[in-house]
């Protein structure tokens, strides 16, 4: 990491020839993408990518941060790029998240971030342009789910399930891929949380959205209500919810009239997700290294767990979780 820190500071210096800066950390994700923050003498800031070819590519953050602008969302604006060499430069947005923002202030300021953070998803969807973006299509949700029990079954759990075990997940599977393909598609961030999300103006800016598609209408506002990282009331997210689909129906996108058959959606669009990231927080542990994600396992137990309690359908999958789980 040291030689590319090396490039990327020669190839700031090239574009910035007559300035002095200093460079540090701004924040680190779960992928091999890492951003630093460029302070110049005059106070300038300046946010650096450094994307290692090979690993990542910049090209989908270049356009989606093209589309989320032009859409009236805060993305960062790229001030300049080097795709083969893995950089890019960006707009500050600051260094003040949602998470932060709403862990500090013992969640007093929720209803306002998430009210500001539901009309930029309303303004995002609302761009929606057929054959922009990659399609969220059964390929990628089947992969996704897949990843549950490669990663946390087997590996984390350590579970080697029965014949029978195994027919109730790919029962769930078909259940949970039928509802999302049959929803309404509109651009989808697919990370759109309070991790991603930064407290400035206008609010929010948003970030981590270069794996964004086109899919169904449910997934972002169930990543926002029900985050990796902190959680709402059943309550609370009922009704931030409902705020969302009667502002989403106003704007007349394609939400379901019935609330009831929306939030059905909502949930098992949820589940699918909630799969996906118990199997991404165990790869990250034993493939790459990164334990700190699966101590916020149990969270998304808890959501996956809860869902599939209320609904008879998905009864058997409740039935295997308890058994991994029985707390």
């Amino acid at each position: 990491m040291d030689s590319r820190l090396s490039a990327l500071e020669d190839w700031l210096r090239a574009r910035f020839p007559r300035d002095t800066f200093t460079l540090r950390t701004a924040s680190e994700d779960a992928s091999f993408r890492r951003y630093l923050r460029a302070a110049f003498a005059d106070g300038r800031t300046y946010v650096a990518m450094d994307a290692p070819p090979g690993k990542e590519d910049c090209a989908p953050f270049v356009r989606v941060a093209r589309l989320l602008r032009a859409a009236g969302v805060n993305a960062p604006e790229v001030i300049a790029q080097d795709l083969a060499q893995g950089f890019l430069l960006l707009t500050d947005l600051g260094d003040r998240t949602y998470l932060h923002a709403l862990k500090s202030e013992n969640a007093g300021n929720a209803a306002e971030l998430f009210r500001d953070a539901t009309d930029a998803l309303l303004r995002w969807q609302l761009a929606t342009r057929k054959g922009e973006l990659p399609r969220y299509d059964e390929t990628l949700l089947r992969r996704e789910m897949n990843l549950f029990p490669e990663w946390y079954l087997q590996k984390h759990a350590r579970t080697a399930l029965s014949p029978g075990e195994k027919e109730a997940l790919e029962s769930a599977f078909r259940i949970l891929v039928q509802s999302a393909l049959a929803q309404p598609t509109v651009y989808v961030h697919r990370d759109y949380m309070p991790r991603n999300l930064m407290v400035c103006e206008p609010n929010p800016g948003v970030l981590d959205f270069q794996d964004a598609v086109e899919g169904p209408i449910t997934y972002d506002m169930v990543c926002l209500m029900r985050d990796a990282f902190i959680s709402w009331d059943e309550e609370r997210v009922l009704d931030w919810t409902v705020r969302y689909w009667e502002k989403a129906k106003k704007a007349r996108l394609p939400v379901d009239e019935d609330f009831a058959e929306f939030w059905r959606a909502f949930e098992w669009m949820g589940l699918q997700r909630h799969l996906k990231v118990l199997g991404i927080f165990a790869r990250l542990t034993y493939r790459d290294g990164k334990p700190k994600y699966l101590a916020d396992t149990p969270r998304f137990i808890n959501y996956a767990l809860s869902v599939s309690k209320r609904y008879r359908d998905l009864g058997p999958l409740a039935r295997l979780l308890d058994k991994l789980d029985p707390a």
